[in-house]
């Protein structure tokens, strides 16, 4: 295979070196063809669905709308909620005038026992607070039982769930001036210091981070330096992916080869991501012959890609390449996340086509049934596709920043409502944090492959049902028949568990299913720690119900790494002298890692 070179990279345009129309008629032409174009950008941009789509991507005002007309419709639910919280109000108030005066009354709201926001003795300490606390709690109780009691469709359930949930997380007393104790703690150890601090960094936010407190400082970890720091070459390159080759650190390594398969919707290093730290790392130093996808962030150039061109540009072609360079046969193929669905896509594409190149799948934090996406089914809905569809169609992607903070408001009490308290109340800076950095350097979304995942996977779940169809082929989970490593993690908010294990039980081969305890990045970053653990179980037929593996399922305290380095060993084979890095059809084209990382 051929190797090309970034498009547009061998090209640089030069600003006014088009030729002006010669003649009249083509100038007359040309002015035409500019004003339709540009009566056709304001009828878009006026157009009242897509005005409506870009206000509300989501469509969380239609739900809430739908929850207002039941309230209204059915006002004797309302009254005993709002009596309720009035009679909860006043006996709160009591309790903290109690307290004013030395008491040690309780008030009426039940408050959880392990919310770190709530650990200054302040809370319970100072009438003032104690009273924001349980006035708080009492509304965020009595609003979610509101909710719950309307008549809602299953779509609008969700949204409107999302909606109080925001809400509730929004009005935490912890997150205003007036009712976090911190904050003026903190103002007098610094004589006021600090409230100049937060104002100038709220600004700052304001100004060039679109009102969003950040989570990091730039500068702090440097890709290629910091992260991504694995050393290795590049040996290929088409218009949407980089092949990194990592150099091998033992003196030997495994025949089989292995292939990790990134999600694209963020930067591959979040499995290289720091030294000691790193997957990639990890797998080298123990045998193995490892390469690496890195996707292109893509631009409004490659709007028209779709899930067959990310199949056959990306993980079908970089097997092609692995092989070639290393001679093997077959490869390992290791997948996160959505890479994770792309590989075992891939594993049932090559399945129909006759061509048995795979040799192991090893699956993190992968979806391969979408009955059940947690909290992102708030925006996979058809309607919500729809009105992303509209939001990409001129720029023809989903740009970076709405890609974040989607993920982020899943986690708004950990990703932007910690940071409004340490950066804007407190005036610190964002701690330095690896994986928040990774976090940040978001990328962009086809439009055309965006909304194709979004309706054959999330709505219509083709691929655990055995229609899905991808580069010509129709595809079928139960048609991957490789053994496989299937983990997940139990507090993971956009791959839950149950649902990982509901797809892993369709796979046709054997299975080893593990569950870690941790969240979804924790549960790829996961080297050997005293407090690792996870659960295991293995066959080529796992129980139906993902309760009753979680019964009869084994328990090491480990991290999973220790768990998975003898099974990928196993599958791996004999030992030889590493491969070249590249070579005469593939020659290096640089240091990882690579050019398509930082665009």
């Amino acid at each position: 295979m051929s190797t090309t070179a970034p498009t547009g990279a061998s090209n640089p345009t030069v600003i006014g070196a088009a030729a002006e129309p010669a003649t009249g008629t083509a100038r007359a032409e040309a002015a035409t063809a500019r004003v339709t174009a540009l009566i056709a950008e304001l009828r878009e941009l006026l157009d009242p669905a897509t005005t409506a789509a870009r206000i509300d991507p989501v469509g969380l005002g239609g739900a809430v709308r739908e929850a207002v007309r039941q309230v209204i419709t059915h006002p004797r639910s309302a009254l005993k909620v709002g009596l309720g919280w009035g009679g909860d109000a006043a006996r709160a108030t009591v309790a903290s005038a109690a307290r004013a005066v030395g008491g040690t009354k309780e008030g009426p709201a039940d408050l959880p026992a392990k919310d770190k926001r709530y650990s200054d003795p302040a809370w319970q300490g100072n009438a003032w607070y104690y009273l924001c606390r349980q006035q708080h709690a009492l509304f965020a109780a009595r609003l979610s039982e509101l909710a719950a009691g309307t008549e809602l469709s299953p779509v609008a359930r969700r949204k409107v769930d999302f909606v109080v949930g925001q809400l509730v997380e929004a009005t935490s007393p912890v997150n205003w001036p007036a009712s976090n104790p911190a904050l003026l703690k903190k103002a007098l150890e610094t004589g006021g210091q600090s409230l100049v601090r937060g104002l100038a960094n709220m600004l700052r936010d304001v100004v060039q981070n679109r009102g969003l407190p950040r989570q990091t400082t730039p500068g702090q970890f440097v890709v290629g330096k910091d992260l991504a720091a694995t050393p290795g070459r590049v040996v290929y390159r088409n218009r949407l992916i980089e092949l990194i080759q990592y150099e091998a650190q033992t003196d030997e390594v495994h025949e089989v080869p292995l292939l990790m398969s990134p999600p694209w919707i963020n930067k591959y290093y979040i499995m290289d991501l720091a030294p000691g730290k790193s997957l990639v790392e990890w797998a080298v130093q123990h045998g193995h012959t490892v390469f690496m996808i890195s996707y292109r962030n893509p631009d409004s150039a490659l709007r028209d890609l779709t899930m067959s061109d990310y199949l056959r540009e990306g993980p079908v072609a970089a097997l092609d390449v692995v092989q070639e360079i290393t001679g093997a046969p077959k490869v390992n193929v290791a997948g996160l996340c959505l890479g994770g669905t792309m590989s075992a896509a891939t594993a049932a594409w090559l399945a129909q086509k006759g061509e048995d190149r795979i040799n192991s799948l090893t699956l993190m934090n992968t979806l391969l049934d979408f009955t059940g996406p947690g909290m992102l089914g708030v925006f996979v809905d058809e309607a919500t596709v729809d009105r992303l569809e509209k939001v990409m169609k001129r720029d023809g992607y989903l740009p970076a920043e709405k890609m974040k903070t989607t993920f982020d408001m899943l986690r708004s009490t950990d990703l932007m409502w910690n940071y409004v308290v340490n950066n804007w109340l407190l005036g610190e800076p964002p701690a330095a944090f690896d994986m928040l950095s990774w976090n940040s350097d978001s990328t962009r979304m086809p439009a055309a492959m965006q909304t194709e995942y979004l309706r054959t996977c999330y709505v219509e779940n083709q691929f655990a049902e055995g229609k899905l169809e991808l580069a010509g082929e129709r595809l079928d989970v139960a048609d991957v028949t490789q053994d496989a490593y299937v983990i997940c993690a139990e507090r993971d908010h956009i791959a839950p568990w149950k649902s990982v294990y509901k797809g892993a039980a369709k796979l046709g081969g054997t299975v080893r299913f593990v569950l870690s305890n941790s969240g979804h990045i924790a549960g790829v970053v996961n080297p050997p720690s005293e407090k690792s653990r996870h659960w295991f179980g293995e066959s080529a037929d796992l129980p139906a119900n993902a309760d009753d593996w979680r019964d009869d399922a084994g328990e090491h305290r480990a991290s999973w790494w220790e768990d998975w380095t003898p099974w990928i060993a196993e599958r791996a084979g004999a030992m030889r002298t590493s491969p070249a890095i590249g070579g005469t059809t593939h020659p290096v084209l640089g240091d990882a890692p690579g050019s398509y990382v930082t665009g």
